[in-house]
């Protein structure tokens, strides 16, 4: 009875393992269809939001003149 106990577990494994190897070669390619079609939507965008920001002009900020007479060195 023992014997048959040692036998059963390398048949379990080998249950077990083809079990995981058909879930994990599974047809995955609806998945992949909405998510290129995602990626796509979030591409174009990007693409949109890029060329409306190149357009517009935005003024250069200057520095603060404040901000020259500060010293950033240390004194020693």
């Amino acid at each position: 009875m023992a014997a048959l106990a040692w036998l059963l577990i390398p048949l379990f494994a080998v249950v077990g393992a083809a079990i995981w190897g058909s879930w994990a070669s599974r047809n995955k390619t609806i998945g992949d269809v909405a998510e290129l079609a995602g990626y796509a939507r979030f591409r174009d965008a990007m693409e949109r939001s890029h060329i409306t920001t190149a357009d517009s002009v935005r003024p250069e900020r200057e520095p603060a003149a404040t901000a020259s007479a500060v010293t950033t060195s240390p004194s020693g």
